[in-house]
């Protein structure tokens, strides 16, 4: 819709404020702020619900891979013939044996549950990437060394250098019975993923030293695997599944993770439709401005008529208006919301400070920041609602200001 010089002259007018119009601009103003708070409000929820399920996604699967196969028992053995296999299934990528298992450990007189994982060392240099502290070149088989979780090492008191004791139950059996194996550990670095359940219980080794540890001999408790495509991780080992059938089972990301991943899909969708509402809210206000306006400038209007000014341009100036208020909205809002999103961080500090309240505890959120991704199809899609409600709220003062009769509206001036 292009506006001739002489239509937008009035539109000008009209938006700017004039004596005894304060109000309508008063109004007009509130419907730019509420359209400027509901996009920023949706930027910033979206890209923060997105940012969280990439994340959890990133480092969960970064660390577990794409599926596990697992044996039934908990033991797969004869695991080498498995897993060439798997490294020659199309789409895998990496595959990689994994010991993990429930423990506990101790020092100082303090006790906490670990999960004891023991690593290839090409897994261990991965996470050496995340290190914290410490230097991972000590962790090698026989060394009696490990590497843990930031939250772990703060729970325990253990730092770099110190030995902590991890305690197996299936020990050696005695005539008084079973005696829990215990076994003195050097914490050769610290490590922080990022995912707080992780960081708070994994404690790290090779492999040949867990299965020292679990008594395990040259068993692996499972395969974790890498794809091409997360998305089509049951496809790639469709195959496979079958032919392990009856001996491990294959688990992709999705079952493992479900119940997380489905519970943030269902309240991504549910708040992106209340907080549309926001928007929505604001475009009555949009409406309502313009009815005012059209109801203050009804002579004006016939007058307009009466020089020659058509429907058409009429209807062209109110759309243009209201239009205009709902797109600088909308701008502004976007680059609200783009800015909260850069300062993300300090403002949660800000607001913890001044509330007193931890608005992000690791231990509920499971990452240790407030992620966000922003999807640039998604703001897309925010902008361009916004800008549609804001056009379809014009339209019906629009229209009343274009079919206003001049002979009516004058007859007694």
């Amino acid at each position: 819709m292009i506006l001739s010089p002489f239509e937008w002259t009035i539109a000008k007018r009209y938006m700017l404020p004039g004596r005894g119009e304060a109000f309508i601009a008063l109004v007009a103003g509130i419907s730019l702020v509420a359209v400027m708070l509901g996009v920023a409000a949706l930027v910033i929820v979206m890209s923060v619900m997105n940012g969280f399920r990439a994340e959890l996604l990133d480092k969960i699967v970064g660390l577990n891979g794409h599926a596990i196969i697992q044996a039934y028992g908990g033991r797969l053995d004869n695991w080498q013939d498995i897993l060439k296999k798997v490294e020659a299934t199309p789409g895998v990528t990496r595959a990689s044996p994994l010991i993990e298992q429930p423990l506990l450990a101790s020092f100082n007189g303090r006790v906490e549950a670990i999960l004891v994982r023991g690593n290839t060392s090409q897994d261990i240099a991965r996470i050496a990437q995340k290190r914290v502290a410490g230097s991972f070149a000590d962790l090698k088989p026989g060394s009696d060394t490990v590497v843990i979780g930031s939250r772990l090492a703060e729970n325990l008191g253990a730092q770099v250098g110190d030995t902590i004791t991890i305690i197996n139950p299936q020990g050696r059996s005695t005539p008084f019975g079973t005696v829990p194996r215990e076994i003195g550990y050097r914490v050769a670095a610290i490590f922080e993923i990022g995912v707080y359940d992780y960081d708070n219980a994994f404690v790290v080794m090779p492999i040949p030293d867990a299965q020292t540890l679990l008594l395990t001999g040259d068993s692996i408790g499972m395969i974790e695997v890498t794809t091409r495509d997360p998305d089509k991780v049951m496809d790639y080992l469709g195959p496979l599944k079958e032919q392990l059938a009856g001996r491990a089972v294959v688990t992709d990301w999705k079952t493992i993770n479900a119940s997380l991943f489905e519970a943030l899909a269902v309240e991504r969708v549910a708040m992106f439709v209340v907080l549309s509402i926001i928007v929505l809210v604001a475009v009555f206000n949009i409406l309502s401005s313009l009815i005012m306006l059209v109801r203050a400038k009804t002579r004006d209007i016939a007058i307009l008529r009466t020089m020659g000014a058509t429907r058409k341009s009429l209807l062209k100036v109110f759309v243009a208006i209201g239009f205009v208020i709902g797109a600088m909205g909308t701008l502004t809002g976007l680059a609200l919301g783009m800015l909260f999103l850069f300062f993300r961080q300090p403002i949660v500090h800000a607001v913890e400070y001044v509330t007193g309240q931890n608005l992000w505890d690791p231990s509920i959120r499971f990452l240790t920041d407030l992620p966000s991704r922003s999807d640039p199809v998604e703001i897309t899609v925010i902008c361009i609602m916004a800008l549609v409600l804001s056009f379809l709220a014009t339209l019906y003062p629009a229209l009343k200001a274009a079919s206003t009769d001049p002979v009516q509206v004058l007859r007694y001036e």
